[in-house]
């Protein structure tokens, strides 16, 4: 038995969702997303809440079944809420502007990095060492930070480089005399 497939996905207000088939689709203040689920898991939808379930007690419906309510329960929260990863810039002459839809970053690389931003996602950069993106598909943010983290992963001697806003990075002591 799923543990997290068990719990029903609540609706908060403002929030409507429609079954069409093995499609549902929800609609929300910050825009409207779907999920087809196979064949093997049923979904119902009971006034505010939508039940997710197994066909039968076969291995791969009960694999599905957390699966499909955890994708489902993170559609509602993209679009009543939407998902924000932060990103913080630390070296000297490291920083980063917004131009348009374009990210431009300053690494310490021989050339600026341009990072166009892909259809859903908001990228800002309140201050020349953060950048903050934003959408309601948790899956292309998160996408969408690591592309832009890897351009200059945080090293261990100095901590310079692009992290997450609550990341830890291990530090190594230098050479020793």
């Amino acid at each position: 038995m799923s543990r997290i497939g068990k719990k029903p996905v609540g609706l908060p207000s403002g929030v409507t969702a429609s079954l069409s088939g093995r499609t549902i689709e929800v609609k929300g203040p910050k825009g409207t997303r779907s999920f087809s689920v196979s064949d093997d898991i049923s979904i119902t939808v009971e006034g505010s809440q939508v039940v997710v379930g197994p066909r039968g007690n076969s291995k791969r419906a009960r694999q599905q079944w957390g699966m499909c309510r955890t994708m489902i329960a993170n559609i509602v929260t993209g679009v009543s809420q939407g998902f924000k990863k932060e990103l913080e810039i630390s070296g000297v002459g490291y920083r980063a502007q917004m131009q348009g839809n374009v990210l431009k970053l300053n690494l310490g690389l021989s050339h600026d990095v341009d990072y166009k931003a892909p259809d859903g996602i908001i990228i800002t950069a309140p201050k020349q060492t953060e950048i903050v993106v934003e959408g309601v598909d948790r899956q292309a943010v998160g996408q969408v930070a690591a592309e832009i983290r890897e351009w200059r992963k945080p090293e261990p001697y100095k901590g310079k480089g692009i992290r997450y806003k609550d990341e830890f990075v291990f530090r190594k002591e230098g050479k020793k005399k």
